[in-house]
């Protein structure tokens, strides 16, 4: 589902005008990309304050209304006031609808509270969190997960392990990285070397609680 704005044209740029627009409770903008001339643009600043809060915006088709017509675009960078923290700029890139995205999003683990191999007393490694990945927007998922269920201790889960939309392909250098394991030795496997040396403790203090045997007295 793709997000609607409606956008100005700004037609001078730099810091002083950007500065002026912010004072006008708007955020300044840029859309480039597709081999076309970079349109800078305003939108308003309320509003993008209530849109930022919502998860996965980098995966949306935004659908930028201006007077000049409208961009099919993706949010790419978003600055922020190192203070107050707001948004002070945005940039978005064109892209063509038609054609497939590279695009990174976060990796997501469940079911780690009935995970076979936690349960056994192994540890979760949740080594890599996001994946790139490559499809078109309107195929594009918020996140990946990995279902830990049935994941076993000394299991890997590498990217090709991943279970991905239909349309969508990882992107490159994906396929080996290793994005989570569950290490570590089952319960009874780790308790069993500590038994050993117990019963070695046990026997030499009883060895050592045995009286010695008296030598024969000499004649």
């Amino acid at each position: 589902m793709s997000i609607k704005l409606t956008a100005e044209i700004r037609n001078v740029a730099g810091k002083g005008a950007a500065r002026s627009v912010r004072n006008n409770k708007k955020v300044p903008a840029v859309i480039y990309g597709e081999k076309k001339t970079p349109v800078a643009i305003e939108i308003d600043g309320h509003n993008w304050v209530q849109l930022i809060k919502k998860p996965g915006l980098r995966t949306k088709l935004f659908e930028i209304e201006t007077p000049n017509g409208q961009e099919s675009a993706m949010l790419v960078d978003i600055q922020y006031h190192p203070v107050s923290d707001a948004p002070i700029h945005v940039d978005f890139k064109r892209i063509d609808v038609k054609k497939p995205v590279n695009v990174t999003v976060p990796v997501e683990v469940i079911n780690m509270d009935t995970s076979r191999g936690i349960k056994m007393g192994g540890i979760l490694n949740f080594a890599v969190r996001k994946v790139a990945i490559v499809g078109k927007i309107d195929a594009i998922p918020e996140k990946i997960t990995i279902d830990l269920a049935d994941i076993e201790i000394g299991q890997v889960i590498h990217g090709t392990d991943l279970e991905l939309p239909a349309g969508i392909e990882l992107g490159l250098h994906q396929a080996e990285l290793a994005f989570a394991a569950i290490t570590g030795k089952m319960k009874e496997e780790a308790a069993s070397p500590a038994a050993a040396p117990a019963k070695d403790a046990k026997a030499k203090d009883a060895k050592a609680a045995k009286p010695a045997a008296k030598a024969p007295a000499k004649k």
